[in-house]
């Protein structure tokens, strides 16, 4: 008689198993900027492309504008299986422990896309990725969002017009050495709470590129932009490890292809964004825009280099003169082709 009920839950689980196999998976993705944003227009295509391949085994809920979760909280959702899917700017790869990821945040590492696009998405990228696997996560991708521009409530066109002026970082520890570089005080803050930062003058300016500083109305209350390409801000878009390997191996060949057309989307959308929000801004008037000339750009990179130095130890001296490298070779490249 013992064995009826084991008999019967075998079956059950049996029966229960092959239910939740046909069940329809469901991906939270989650992400703290617009819907409009590249980054936000990326993830809508993802989806689209991930329901149409999988034949909607797979379902993707997108979450917008820090609507689960803000920046110091996603990635913690992540690894709690909270949510399947995050696209976190590079800079929340420092504080989760994988230093390598800083390198992203130097200022004026990049000197162009070219140089950029080769290390996401060569050996250096892979290896990058590769790292995030002893913290439960899986790398998919590397979106862009384009190089950054500073902006606040007074004119910066020299270093000495930082001196003292509090301005909202993301929590890198790079960036943080950046703006100290420059004479600021720099305050970190989660992105959904900049915008009335800004307005009740918590702090005095920030850095971003245009589509998200005009997606998030920021030039409404920053009168002054400054066109530096100083630094860079793009996205990883990372999964859950256990959620990722644990899908049918049919379906992540779906969603892997899904994510490869939704990069390849994204990265043509990007600087069409950006260029287009800096045309808004212009047109809109509350913010007086000044194009950083050469000479200047020249000395603001003389006292920003230093921070390089400063993270060798930290990033790895061997990571960051391997991009060296790649944006000389991409400029060799450049000269023989003339």
């Amino acid at each position: 008689m013992k064995r009826i009920p084991i008999f019967f839950a075998i079956v059950t689980l049996a029966v229960s198993s092959a239910a939740f196999a046909a069940d329809t998976i469901v991906i939270k993705f989650s992400h703290v900027v617009a819907p409009n944003t590249p980054k936000g227009k990326a993830a809508q295509k993802f989806k689209e492309l991930a329901e149409l391949y999988t034949k909607g085994r797979v379902k993707v809920e997108l979450y917008p504008n820090s609507q689960l979760y803000k920046d110091r909280e996603e990635m913690e959702a992540l690894q709690l299986g909270a949510v399947q899917m995050l696209a976190p700017s590079l800079s929340k790869f420092g504080p989760l422990g994988v230093r390598a990821f800083e390198v992203f945040d130097l200022p004026y590492i990049f000197p162009n896309k070219e140089s950029l696009y080769r290390v996401m998405d060569g050996d250096i990228g892979k290896k990058l990725f590769a790292k995030l696997a002893a913290k439960e996560i899986v790398g998919l991708a590397f979106w862009d969002n384009g190089f950054k521009q500073m902006s606040a409530n007074k004119p910066l066109r020299n270093v000495e017009d930082f001196k003292g002026l509090k301005m909202r970082i993301q929590s890198s520890k790079v960036l943080d050495a950046q703006m100290r570089a420059l004479g600021a005080s720099p305050q970190v803050m989660a992105f959904s709470e900049v915008y009335t930062a800004l307005q009740q003058g918590v702090v005095d300016g920030t850095e971003n590129p245009m589509s998200n500083l005009y997606t998030q109305k920021m030039h409404e209350v920053q009168k002054h932009l400054t066109i530096s390409d100083h630094g860079y801000l793009g996205y990883a878009v990372i999964a859950n490890k256990k959620f990722w390997d644990g899908l049918p191996s049919d379906l992540r060949t779906s969603l892997e292809k899904a994510m490869q057309e939704a990069t390849a989307f994204e990265r043509d959308i990007a600087q069409k964004e950006n260029d287009e929000a800096l045309a808004k801004v212009r047109a809109a008037g509350t913010t007086e825009i000044y194009v950083l000339p050469l000479q200047e750009r020249l000395t603001w990179h003389k006292v920003l280099l230093p921070v390089h130095k400063e993270f060798e130890s930290v990033i790895s001296q061997d990571l960051i003169h391997a991009i060296y490298n790649v944006a000389a070779q991409v400029e060799q490249e450049k000269t023989n082709k003339k």
